[in-house]
């Protein structure tokens, strides 16, 4: 018994000594599973390329700062064609897994966004969310050429292929625009899951494995993402406007109406408030040219129908300058944008036949002005007689070729009513006294002139 013990308390610091170095060993898994991240961003609206922007950086940074995964939830009808193959290039290559969420409850991945979540490792859905109709079309809604549906449904397929995904639903999704809602899509093998939250979601991922990187260099990443930190990756205030400037209507409009107002302040220079707004338009218009792809021909008509408004507002005629700049102004509207992108129609037409006809008023006001008599000289002035119309603090308001005077009598108080004549100025004011009577001599009145 004397020496049991000894062997006794051995036994049990043994196992204590083992219990603590299975906690300390266990620290550090528990430490990374603590400190799992997410990253998590959101596309709701047209896929542009500010959004292939935008996703393509949530990537590089899901790569480099070492995030357990990257959670695009998405909610789109459509978007262009180019831009959603930069992003799928992006995502098939990622070597960060990629999972793509399309949610809330009512949200679709159409068009664009279909072959954006079948490129995914993981593609999920929220219950009452619909995916499909990915036929292409044209700028004006119209169903594209068969060349460019042909090539669309290789691209889809392609997609499925790589993913592991029906791809005759791929190929129906482009060619019949065939759509379907969350739970056929989960039977059909085009989702991976139907998971009503995003946290239901990362709970639901922890655990599998997918393969990621690009093809020739693939390798198996096990998720874990069961209580990870979530990050959002947001676009920001300007990547909200950059988004929003992003379409062919509004940068047309805004270069149209910028130059027209800018014209108007060049033929009636006032207080500048026409200046300003055009100058504002323009800024905004080209910030849109810089987002959207555009053709370099059809830049250069808009600038030459902006030197055409340009030159009917400085010799204005019959209107030559004012049609011909109409006229590029139609042509740079339907060859401005590249790809898919056109100027709508309803909207083409309407705006350049406005700026137009802006331009010939324009033209004239410029005209006029020209024309108008000079009252800056003093000489101009002196033996001009108008009628005082009212009284404001002491002096008189009187109105000559347009313009309003101060007058103060020389003599005595200016009288309501009572016609003045002009015998000298001092600065902004008018010196008058009384009109001679009718017979006398006296020079041109303000009906006269």
């Amino acid at each position: 018994m004397a020496d049991c013990r000894p062997r006794t308390m051995a036994g049990i610091f043994a196992r204590a000594l083992l219990v603590s170095l299975a906690c300390l060993l266990g620290l550090p898994a528990a430490g990374a599973a603590q400190d799992s991240r997410v990253l998590v961003t959101q596309v709701d609206g047209t896929i542009t390329p500010v959004i292939a922007d935008h996703l393509e950086e949530g990537l590089r940074t899901a790569e480099r700062d070492g995030y357990a995964a990257y959670v695009v939830e998405i909610d789109t009808p459509g978007g262009l064609l180019v831009s959603t193959r930069e992003i799928v290039q992006d995502f098939l290559s990622s070597s960060v897994p990629v999972v793509v969420y399309v949610t809330p409850s009512g949200a679709g991945a159409a068009s664009a966004g279909v072959y954006i979540t079948m490129s995914a490792h993981i593609a999920a859905m929220a219950p009452g969310t619909h995916i499909g109709a990915g036929t292409p079309v044209t700028g004006e809604g119209e169903e594209a050429s068969d060349k460019v549906v042909n090539d669309s449904a290789a691209f889809a397929v392609s997609i499925a292929e790589r993913r592991d995904r029906n791809t005759q639903f791929a190929e129906s999704m482009v060619r019949d625009g065939t759509s379907i809602a969350d739970q056929q899509a989960l039977r059909d093998n085009v989702v991976d899951l139907v998971t009503p939250s995003t946290d239901a979601l990362l709970d639901d991922l922890d655990g599998r494995t997918v393969v990621v990187g690009p093809h020739d260099a693939t390798r198996e990443v096990e998720l874990h993402t069961a209580n990870a930190r979530v990050v959002q990756h947001d676009l920001g205030f300007f990547g909200d406007l950059r988004q929003w400037l992003a379409s062919p209507e509004l940068a047309f409009l805004f270069l149209s109406i910028g130059t027209l107002a800018v014209l108007y302040e060049l033929a009636a220079p006032g207080v500048g408030f026409a200046g300003v707004v055009g100058g504002i338009l323009l800024v905004l218009g080209f910030v849109a040219l810089s987002v959207l792809p555009f053709n370099v021909g059809g830049l250069l008509l808009l600038l030459l129908a902006a030197g055409l408004f340009a030159g009917e507002v400085l010799t204005p005629g019959v209107g030559v300058f004012a049609a011909g700049g109409t006229a590029s102004l139609v042509m740079a509207g339907i060859l401005l944008f590249r790809g898919e992108l056109r100027v709508d129609p309803a909207v083409l037409w309407p705006i350049s036949l406005v700026v137009g006809g802006g331009v010939l008023i324009a033209g004239h006001l410029a005209w006029r002005a020209r024309r108008a008599p000079t009252l800056g000289d003093e000489d101009e002035l002196v033996g001009r007689e108008a009628v005082v119309t009212r009284i404001e603090g002491g002096a008189g308001q009187v109105r000559l070729d347009g313009v309003w005077w101060t007058v103060r009598g020389r003599d005595a108080p200016v009288v309501e009513g009572r016609r003045v004549r002009v015998v000298a100025r001092e600065g902004l004011d008018l010196i008058v006294e009384d009109a001679p009577h009718p017979g006398e001599d006296r020079g041109p009145t303000e009906e006269e002139t």
